[in-house]
């Protein structure tokens, strides 16, 4: 009996850890004027979309506003789900801040103009 509790507790210990579960979310829409750059009123038709992948604390973004080149962020996410972080555009960078948890999905792109995506499970 103690040998049998000995070897399960060897067995426990040398397996592999378990996998981080990946969720990807994504959003398309239009931007708002107020950006920290400051487009003013062209930024409504500034069509974006934004994917976003997680997996375990690890938040891997890629984003593309319509007739441009795709962008990337990167961040880690705290106890609660919140991020933020810079992604480097031409001239310059964007602030990203969000929040993927249980009840909320959510990317703010704070640039040229300000994309507020309330991200959709995929």
């Amino acid at each position: 009996m103690r040998f049998a509790l000995v070897l399960g507790m060897a067995l426990m210990a040398l397996s592999p850890p378990a996998l981080a579960q990946t969720a990807s979310y994504t959003w398309t829409g239009f931007g708002k004027s107020g950006g920290v750059g400051g487009s003013g009123g062209k930024c409504a038709s500034y069509k974006m979309k934004i994917d976003v992948t997680v997996t375990g604390t690890d938040i891997k973004g890629l984003f593309q506003q319509e007739g441009r080149v795709q962008r990337n962020f990167e961040a880690t996410a705290d106890a609660a789900g919140v991020f933020r972080t810079k992604a480097k555009v031409d001239g310059g960078s964007m602030d990203v801040k969000g929040t993927i948890s249980a009840t909320k999905a959510s990317v703010l792109l704070d640039g040229y103009c300000k994309f507020d995506a309330t991200l959709k499970k995929v």
